[in-house]
C-alpha cells in the first residue's frame, strides 16, 4: 500500500467518549468529541474520515443499532468481495477505506464485534473496535491510547475483524470484556 491511508472511523459513543456536566454531574454521552481527540494526534499519511453513528453508552444498545454498526460499517467498502467479483477487485481495492476503526462502549463492544464476524465473514480491510475504561476527558485515561493504536493496526492488519486496546489485537470470534483486569481478552 502506497501513499495516503484512508482510515474511516465511525464513532457509536461508550466510555471513550463520555463528558463531563457541569449541572448535572454525570458522565454521560452527548456527541461525539473524536475529532477533538484526533487533533491530539499526529498521523502521517493517514486520512481519517469521521462517521458519528451513534451517541450511545453500549450497554443501551439495542439489536436495531448493531444492525446499524453493520450497515455502516459496509458503507466504507469493507466488506469482502466473493469469487464472482474477482474481476473488479483491482478496482474494489481503489475504493473506499484501507481500514475501519469503531469506536464502541466496552461493556458489549465484544458482542457488536461477533454481530460484525457474523455479518461479514471476509472484510476487504481490518475492521477495528476499541474504547476505553476510562473517558478521554478523565485523568489516566486510556481513551488515547487505544484510539491511537486501533488506527495504527487499521493501516497494517491482516483484513479481518479486531478488537484493539492496550497495546494488543484480538482478532473475533472469542474476544471479551474480563472486567476484572479492565482489559480485553480470548476465550
Amino acid at each position: 500500500m502506497g501513499g495516503t491511508r484512508k482510515i474511516a472511523l465511525i464513532t457509536t459513543g461508550g466510555t471513550i467518549e463520555k463528558t463531563y456536566d457541569e449541572q448535572s454531574g454525570e458522565l454521560a454521552n452527548r456527541r461525539s468529541i473524536v475529532r477533538r481527540m484526533l487533533s491530539e494526534l499526529r498521523l502521517e499519511e493517514t486520512e481519517v474520515t469521521v462517521l458519528e453513528l451513534l451517541s450511545k453508552d453500549s450497554l443501551d444498545m439495542t439489536e436495531a443499532d448493531r444492525d446499524r454498526i453493520v450497515d455502516a460499517v459496509r458503507t466504507t467498502g469493507a466488506e469482502g468481495i466473493g469469487a464472482a467479483d474477482a474481476a473488479d477487485a483491482a478496482d474494489a481495492a481503489n475504493t473506499g477505506a484501507d481500514g475501519v476503526v469503531v469506536l464502541h462502549g466496552t461493556d458489549t463492544l465484544a458482542v457488536t464485534g461477533e454481530r460484525l464476524y457474523a455479518r461479514i465473514p471476509r472484510p476487504r480491510v481490518p475492521i477495528v473496535l476499541t474504547g476505553a475504561m476510562r473517558p478521554f476527558e478523565m485523568k489516566q485515561s486510556d481513551a488515547l491510547q487505544n484510539l491511537t493504536e486501533a488506527i495504527f493496526a487499521a493501516g497494517v492488519l491482516a483484513p479481518g475483524i479486531y478488537c484493539v486496546a492496550h497495546g494488543r489485537s484480538l482478532a473475533f470470534p472469542g474476544v471479551r470484556k474480563d472486567v476484572a483486569r479492565g482489559t480485553f481478552v480470548k476465550g
